[in-house]
């Protein structure tokens, strides 16, 4: 996939490229992430959504049209009431944006697919989005119990919501090679896009390289990894945002170690939805298309890639489809992942 070379013009603000996936739509080739993690006994951070939602009003001021949430991430009302009043306020119109959202586990049965899709549509004050996931390719109830439904009669479900007009373009999350090899064997629709975990350490080389050569668009979540301070965990690699190579680089273009990280995912041609709630940060991460990384540059940050799991929910590791490495490691699911509210007062089913 080859990224255009014009840009998105906005009257303020970032410039971001779009590119055009394997069903003619246009993607923004960066956009604003929405998910707001869990706190350290994985509880939902409800008290940071007000600042989500200012942060996002900026964003889509300053020209970002790429929006990424979920069912998961309880934001889906903020966001659609954040993104009407902009419509409203003629800052954008609905055709311009790109609004990705994702079915979550309990919903992989064929027809709970459209019941969660109309849900969230709902939630967003939208008739439909411009792209709908699979968020992980395993299927488990509220309670936990793992249903066992194979991820190829879930994507039944996708092709029936693509066909309603639900939704513009259909993909994966989390799915890894051989799960994506299996998925177009098997569908009359092929997947738009597979949103996995994509940062310097953990560069998905044969899974980037698959997906490319089948015309599927990469989307990197957590680009930044562990270098963040709030996902710095002990046992994690470098590089930090104070690593000497990266500040060198960042040096030679004029540039921030995090503009650097986004530059080099963008140079592979991988999109990429860095998360933040810092107004500046959103300006920031997408001046990244005004320089180029050379072959230096590149050898050296791809010497970063050791296959570090930023993201490995260990949780669901017993579960079928679960689609990473197991490790010698047990703990309950978390509550936060099982049932929940959405909206910041938690009483938005």
């Amino acid at each position: 996939m080859e990224f255009h070379s014009l840009c998105l013009r906005w009257e303020i603000g970032v410039q971001i490229p779009t590119t055009t996936l394997n069903n003619g739509k246009t993607i923004p080739v960066l956009g604003y992430g929405t998910w707001l993690g869990l706190d350290d006994k994985f509880n939902f951070p409800y008290e940071d959504i007000p600042k989500l939602v200012e942060t996002l009003s900026y964003a889509i001021d300053t020209g970002y049209r790429h929006i990424d949430t979920a069912h998961l991430y309880r934001v889906e009302p903020e966001i659609g009431e954040t993104i009407a009043k902009k419509i409203q306020e003629g800052v954008c119109k609905r055709e311009d944006l790109f609004i990705t959202t994702k079915v979550w586990h309990q919903f992989h049965k064929p027809t709970d697919v459209e019941v969660s899709v109309r849900a969230s549509l709902r939630r967003l004050r939208m008739d439909y989005v411009d792209q709908l996931l699979m968020h992980w390719p395993m299927s488990i109830t509220e309670e936990g119990v793992d249903e066992k439904i194979d991820y190829l009669e879930t994507w039944k479900g996708f092709e029936a919501v693509l066909e309603l007009g639900l939704a513009r373009s259909i993909g994966v999350s989390n799915f890894n090679v051989e799960q994506m090899k299996r998925l177009l064997e098997n569908s009359k629709v092929p997947p738009a896009a597979n949103q996995v975990e994509i940062n310097l350490n953990l560069g998905q080389k044969d899974l980037v390289d698959y997906c490319k050569s089948q015309n599927i668009a990469v989307v990197a979540y957590s680009p930044f990894g562990t270098m963040v301070p709030s996902r710095n965990a002990p046992d994690s690699p470098e590089p930090k945002m104070d690593n000497p190579v990266l500040l060198d680089i960042a040096k030679k273009h004029g540039k921030t170690v995090t503009q650097v990280t986004l530059r080099y995912l963008h140079q592979r041609g991988i999109i990429s939805i860095p998360k933040t709630v810092t107004k500046s940060r959103v300006v920031e991460n997408a001046s990244i298309f005004d320089f180029q990384l050379d072959a230096a540059d590149c050898e050296l940050i791809s010497k970063f890639d050791n296959g570090y799991r930023t993201v490995r929910p260990v949780f669901w590791q017993d579960y079928q489809g679960y689609p990473f490495d197991k490790v010698d490691n047990k703990m309950a699911i978390p509550p936060a992942l099982l049932k929940w509210k959405n909206g910041a007062k938690q009483d938005i089913d």
